[in-house]
């Protein structure tokens, strides 16, 4: 499969929200996945974020960034039809090394415990479970989740 991966710019976005909506599994939501709150993001994090691209078609996508000690990955999808060629490997390859080109030695992320093949690809790329901890989060706004 012959493809390449590129940084990220908000001129992807309407490719990558579709992408995004294919995967099943994706947690989505009205505020911080929109337009606006990815160019907040993109803006933030200019060098850490990549698509993978063939034959133009963004197949996919890794959201990226850092509070300056730990990196946080996000939004990690590949289209369904492109799954198993190495791809989201390549993707978080890209990341993780943007990362560390950064100074961050430590990175998190957080899947839904139900997307089954999203658990099994990140235990792939060896992040570890942690059953230590409990995650919390507070919203701001009223925040409508899209589970896709």
């Amino acid at each position: 499969m012959n493809y390449t991966i590129r940084l990220m710019t908000i001129q992807d976005y309407e490719n990558v929200y579709s992408l995004w909506q294919s995967c099943t599994g994706m947690g989505l939501n009205d505020v911080d996945d929109t337009l606006e709150g990815i160019t907040k993001f993109l803006n933030r994090n200019p060098d850490t974020c990549f698509v993978a691209e063939m034959n133009g078609q963004i197949i996919g996508v890794i959201l990226t960034g850092n509070d300056g000690r730990r990196g946080y990955i996000y939004h990690t999808a590949v289209h369904p039809s492109c799954q198993g060629n190495g791809i989201g490997k390549a993707l978080v390859t890209a990341a993780e090394t943007a990362l560390k080109n950064l100074g961050i030695n430590k990175t998190a992320l957080v899947v839904f415990n139900r997307n089954i093949k999203g658990n099994a690809f990140w235990e792939k790329m060896g992040y570890t479970l942690r059953e230590d901890i409990s995650y919390r989060n507070k919203a701001y706004v009223n925040i409508t989740r899209m589970d896709t």
